[in-house]
């Protein structure tokens, strides 16, 4: 049996954000469109809570693509600190210069 590791269990819960996100999408729209009846929203919002809880987007935990570490991670670039100064260190980020002085 495989290891479930931290960024094994992140990638399954971006499959099944990518899978329920035109479902979830359509009853959150359902569920805050006040010229609707309150039943029907209540009924949406009855329906979104059935969904798989990984299903929801805030759910995803940001990792570094090099190492999957989770803390110091850089948005543009999709890695940690320290995959960046270990790439930067060795030249193989186009344009980044370490200083040191």
């Amino acid at each position: 049996m495989a290891k479930k590791s931290a960024v094994n269990r992140n990638e399954r819960v971006k499959k099944l954000v990518v899978q329920y996100a035109a479902k979830r999408d359509a009853l959150k729209a359902i569920a805050n469109d006040e010229s609707l009846p309150l039943e029907e929203r209540f009924e949406a919002r009855l329906k979104l809570a059935e969904l798989p809880r990984n299903s929801s987007k805030v759910r995803i935990r940001n990792r570094c693509e090099v190492t999957g570490r989770p803390r110091a991670y850089y948005r543009k670039l999709k890695m940690s600190r320290i995959a960046l100064r270990e790439l930067g260190s060795n030249g193989q980020i186009p344009g980044l210069v370490k200083s040191s002085w």
